[in-house]
């Protein structure tokens, strides 16, 4: 299954297993984004085609370095290095999934971004998702995870067309399903996390980021790019 007519899809995932849903547990804080109320894993990686088969991807988990984005796509977080600690948990399957779902091209290989984040929020304080507002997030497709939803209201995905007034689409993922985007064509949103019952909640996530291995996010060419707001194509 491709992405649809509109840029996007509605995907299941496969059960979180328990490994993927304890490593929530002890993430760090986000001291850059989410005002306190986001915790973060980063890594990178290099997906090749597994020669042989239809489906399939090798990934190299790629030496890790401080993730780097453009002002132009996150006026909060891009411009600056962002220092993270690298995921531990293994997330491949879910990736693997959403590759296949959005028929990534197998005649090369892609870099992606892999952003495991809890947001909290409870009676007193909401969580943002989405702190930059209405956004492209830069790459050639994006795929948000939802993995787990625990007294949380809020946190609906909304997906625009460049220049509109108004979301084509708003809805809210389960937890167990995914959202894949077209990042070039559709630009996105998520309203805050808030506590369903005035309690502590929270959102558990993963978001990958997909770029053709010679547009890749990675490196000192990147980094110097990204830190002097040079435009991306």
């Amino acid at each position: 299954m491709a992405l649809g007519p509109q840029g996007f899809s509605i995907i299941d995932l496969p059960p979180a297993t328990p490994e993927m849903l304890q490593s929530y547990e002890d993430l760090p804080l986000d001291p850059y984004m989410g005002n306190g109320t986001r915790f973060k894993r980063f890594a990178q990686y290099r997906l090749t085609p597994e020669p042989g088969r239809d489906k399939g991807w090798l990934y190299e988990k790629l030496p890790q370095r401080d993730y780097t984005t453009y002002k132009q796509f996150n006026k909060v977080g891009g411009g600056i290095r962002r220092t993270y600690e690298t995921i531990l948990a293994d997330f491949t399957p879910v990736i693997t999934l959403g590759a296949d779902a959005m028929d990534l091209d197998r005649g090369e290989d892609w870099q992606i971004n892999v952003h495991q984040n809890r947001t909290r929020a409870d009676g007193q304080r909401p969580g943002p998702l989405t702190p930059e507002g209405v956004h492209h997030d830069g790459h050639e497709y994006v795929m948000i995870a939802v993995l787990r939803r625990n007294n949380v209201g809020g946190s609906e995905t909304r997906l625009w067309r460049p220049g509109a007034d108004a979301p084509f689409w708003t809805g809210t993922l389960a937890a167990g399903q995914a959202v894949l985007l077209d990042d070039k064509a559709l630009q996105h949103d998520v309203t805050d996390v808030t506590s369903a019952d005035g309690g502590p909640g929270h959102r558990d996530i993963v978001i990958v980021a997909f770029s053709r291995w010679k547009d890749k996010w990675y490196g000192d060419e990147h980094d110097e790019a990204a830190l002097a707001n040079r435009p991306k194509n």
